[in-house]
């Protein structure tokens, strides 16, 4: 079978996706580029003079070496980026071939994946935020030191991203309350769990951690000021199929909130009823009827009780995607470099939790 690189033992060459198609690409910088071309261009040899004046003849392969090793020195040296990868996707392999030795980890396909951007992304937003709620309960352990780094370095800016925007802060004050718990119980049992890095470095990031929570806490939100169009002025018909467009209760409550009339639509039994309907099955939210005073079911109550015995339905506007046919993981819109016939029949949503099981051995 042909393989994918110069050698077996190479995972195979870098991919990005041009107007033109798929090109190869090295990964290194254009300076890198423009400095190395002058090695390359030499097809024989290269005479270096000493300060003996004795010359020495070098071949065309020191020189490639040579090359290689100033692209890694600089990689080293670079500490503004976090991570030298172009492509935003990942195969994912779970066992050993004679073309990829090793496996892929859950903290370098977190590193691949390019979450610092996604997260700027309002159709990411809430996948990236779950997605680090997920790890922060079970697999932060298994994030290695670079990963768990680049981790925090995310969260930081999801942090700032609701301190500016004011987007959404309950979900991220979710978030950081499962974080602060388990970095409670990893700083207690140090010695009894596996933390990277120094002790202290943890019982640092808690602390940032608390202090993200105050932020948050103390956090005023703006009220805008509009001469145009509100949502108030609109009718009942339109602020009703509002109501029916969430798929979370606390939104439909926050949202009944505002004003009366809004507070009125949210306490329909009818709304809470397609809302339990959407989310569980008729056999589930059977076994834990809850009667109001009249004798009439309380969809509301039910609602919030049949959530702490069963999962609610996700829905986000963007997700990863995998690829059945190249077991590749990638955001959708950058695609990847599929070698099927039909791509679009090999890609299948990958919800945050399916994201943590693919890397589960």
């Amino acid at each position: 079978m042909p393989f994918l690189g110069q050698d077996w033992r190479s995972p195979g060459w870098r991919w990005v996706k041009t107007e033109d198609g798929w090109k190869r690409c090295e990964p290194f910088s254009p300076a890198l580029e423009d400095g190395n071309s002058q090695l390359n261009d030499i097809s024989h040899t290269v005479i270096i003079t000493g300060d003996d004046e004795d010359e020495e003849i070098y071949s065309t392969e020191d020189c490639e070496f040579a090359a290689k090793k100033r692209k890694k020195d600089h990689f080293r040296n670079n500490t503004d980026s976090q991570c030298f990868y172009r492509e935003k996707w990942i195969y994912v392999h779970k066992e050993s071939t004679r073309e990829r030795h090793g496996y892929c980890t859950l903290g370098e396909a977190f590193n691949r994946l390019d979450f610092s951007s996604a997260i700027q992304d309002i159709r990411r937003f809430n996948y990236v935020v779950k997605l680090l709620q997920l790890i922060a309960k079970s697999q932060l352990t298994s994030l290695s030191g670079a990963a768990q780094k680049n981790y925090f370095n995310i969260l930081d800016k999801i942090v700032r991203k609701v301190m500016e925007d004011q987007y959404n802060p309950r979900l991220i004050k979710d978030l950081l309350q499962d974080l602060s718990s388990t970095l409670c119980i990893l700083i207690r049992g140090v010695g009894k769990s596996v933390l990277v890095g120094n002790i202290n470095i943890w019982i640092c990031r808690l602390e940032t951690v608390l202090l993200w929570q105050q932020q948050l806490k103390n956090l005023q939100i703006n009220k805008q000021v509009s001469s145009g169009l509100t949502l108030s002025d609109l009718p009942l018909h339109m602020l009703n199929n509002i109501l029916y467009r969430f798929s979370d209760g606390w939104d439909i409550i926050t949202l009944g909130q505002v004003t009366p009339t809004l507070y009125m639509l949210s306490e329909d039994r009818q709304l809470w009823k397609k809302l339990c309907q959407y989310h569980f099955a008729e056999k589930q939210f059977c076994r834990h009827l809850i009667l109001s005073e009249k004798g009439h079911i309380d969809w509301k109550l039910m609602y919030f009780a049949l959530q702490k015995y069963y999962p609610i339905k996700e829905q986000y506007g963007d997700t990863l995607h995998f690829c059945r046919h190249c077991s590749i993981l990638f955001w959708k819109d950058t695609g990847h470099p599929c070698t099927a016939s039909d791509p679009n029949t090999c890609f299948m949503p990958v919800s945050p939790q399916h994201f943590i099981d693919l890397f589960k051995f």
